[in-house]
């Protein structure tokens, strides 16, 4: 590093300020990145309660101008599509644990409360949604909903530390 003239200011007063600011830096990065966590936490778990919203007919019957499904009769259809590979009779199970599963983590995401573990398995679920879509549907569906990239969103919250902004971490504290 360029020190300027040292008969004005000493090298420490440089090294100090450098300290400072490496300091300032390092907390933004880290204030940031909980900005992200927090973003991507309310980005998969609104994903997650949209789409059971949809099921239920919450955003509108089926048929309607960006509805899915509409009702739970035409998402059932749509799991059995999905799960093709699988025994017809299991197509209902198979429906309403996807609802369960997609209500638990949503909530539990946006909440912030076991967020490794809910990661993990959200990035579980979403993998097997692109697998069950790609086998039952083609390759290009599950790229078109981006269902991999919501899986690999999902993977790296689970590989941060709960922040601020997660109910771990303020239960966390109230336990210390």
């Amino acid at each position: 590093m360029y020190f300027p003239d040292e008969t004005i200011l000493p090298k420490a007063v440089f090294l100090t300020w450098e300290a400072r600011m490496n300091a300032k830096t390092a907390q933004l990065a880290e204030s940031g990145t909980g900005i992200v966590r927090l973003f991507a936490r309310f980005a998969l778990g609104a994903s997650f309660l949209s789409a059971v919203a949809d099921r239920f007919g919450l955003w509108g019957q089926h048929g309607a101008k960006n509805v899915s499904w509409g009702n739970f009769a035409h998402f059932v259809e749509y799991t059995g599509a999905v799960t093709s590979l699988f025994p017809s009779s299991l197509t209902v199970s198979f429906a309403w644990a996807a609802t369960v599963a997609e209500t638990l983590f949503g909530v539990l995401l946006i909440a912030g409360f076991k967020i490794r573990v809910t990661s993990v398995l959200s990035g579980l679920l979403l993998l097997s949604f692109a697998i069950g879509m790609a086998t039952g549907l083609g390759i290009k569906t599950p790229f078109d909903y981006s269902v991999f990239s919501a899986a690999a969103a999902a993977f790296l919250l689970a590989s941060w530390e709960p922040d601020r902004f997660t109910l771990d971490r303020l239960l966390n504290r109230s336990r210390n």
